[in-house]
């Protein structure tokens, strides 16, 4: 470990086990629900039972169901963010995320007019009339089709809120006007931003690029200009050009590092911390998608290994060790299966411990199967 200016050499086994301190994971923290949420930028909410686990892994002491309970609550809220999927972010910083994504102003193209018949004109119009309907609380997509239809100019809109207005619904969380609620039944609502007392808004877009750049570098750093592009740039649409201008803007703030020969960059503040830090141990059971995994994209090899990159890709539930994917597990009942994918042997004592702390996450006496 030395360092030369501003800059410091790193190892991967050091950037591994300074980053499973930011995640949480090594030592396991104690932040509150929608703590673990804002530390981490979004978590992917496709599958309910993952994401709960996400928060629970993180936390040295969880109860089943609280994170449907922080999003009735409003401690943290659901939107469509990064690639188009639905996540829950922390209201305080989700309008910085949701101005990348509405920076691209999809609603403007050709294909949305025509379809949607909607100019760019008609939208400020449009989103006053769904806050609106909004005003009295959460209604499923369908009820707010029905609100909408009641102005002659939206009623041919009907039909597409009938069959789950999926795509046009997305324009109305990225600019702030609502939300996806808790579910009804098991339908998706929608509910407005405004009446959440922990929602500033959503920031200028200079204001929220630079915070966005060093949010990333302070969870998921070191990090090329590579993975800034493939988070913010692929997964919000903020654009490369902006991308590339808004981290030339934090010359000051930013700094370069060296990671066994790969130029990273950090946030100047952390790079003592990084330095300070020792290669981990540590053994998580984490689930599918993580954002230990989908954070740096599963082209780091760093914590990916190209071998496993496609299982990673298909959603399984990554075994790690000291940060890097070792291999995978899947549970049925009580069985609880462990696939070792390394030439060494397991850490058996470890695996044991961390199935331990899944079972009673889980609520269940886990049988542990090492293969």
């Amino acid at each position: 470990m030395t360092t030369t200016g501003t800059e410091a050499s790193l190892t991967w086994p050091q950037v591994l086990a300074w980053r499973l301190d930011r995640h949480l994971l090594d030592p396991v923290g104690a932040e509150p629900v929608a703590g673990v949420v804002r530390r981490l930028g979004a978590v992917l909410s496709m599958d309910e039972t993952a994401a709960e686990l996400v928060v629970r892994t993180r936390r040295a002491a969880s109860e089943p169901g609280e994170l449907a309970a922080a999003l009735r609550t409003g401690e943290v809220v659901k939107a469509f963010a990064f690639r188009g999927a639905v996540h829950y972010l922390a209201p305080e910083d989700a309008g910085a995320y949701l101005a990348l994504r509405a920076a691209g102003r999809q609603w403007e193209r050709k294909s949305w007019v025509d379809h949607y018949r909607l100019t760019a004109d008609d939208w400020p119009a449009f989103r006053a009339a769904v806050r609106e309907a909004l005003t009295d609380g959460p209604l499923t997509v369908v009820e707010l089709g029905q609100a909408l239809a009641r102005h002659r100019a939206y009623r041919h809109l009907l039909p597409v809120f009938e069959e789950g207005a999926g795509t046009l619904i997305k324009p109305l969380t990225w600019q702030g006007d609502a939300s996806i609620g808790a579910p009804r039944d098991g339908r998706l609502t929608l509910q407005r931003l405004d009446t959440n007392p922990r929602w500033p808004g959503v920031p200028d877009l200079e204001a929220a690029g630079p915070w966005a750049i060093t949010a990333y570098l302070r969870t998921y750093g070191p990090a090329t200009p590579e993975h800034l592009q493939y988070w913010l740039g692929e997964g919000l649409s903020a654009g490369r050009a902006r991308l590339t201008r808004w981290f030339a803007g934090l010359a000051d703030e930013v700094v370069a590092v060296d990671v066994e020969g790969t130029t990273a960059y950090v946030v100047r503040e952390d790079v003592d911390s990084l330095l300070a830090a020792r290669p981990s141990t540590a053994v998580r059971l984490l689930p599918g998608h993580d954002p230990w995994v989908i954070g740096p994209g599963t082209k780091a090899a760093e914590v990916t290994p190209s071998s496993r990159r496609e299982l990673m890709t298909r959603k399984a539930n990554p075994v790690v060790v000291g940060g890097v994917v070792r291999g995978t597990w899947a549970r049925r009942g009580d069985d609880l299966t462990v696939t070792w994918l390394e030439e060494s042997p397991p850490p058996v004592g470890e695996i044991e411990l961390e199935a331990g702390r899944l079972g009673a996450i889980l609520g269940r006496e886990l049988r542990l199967v090492i293969a």
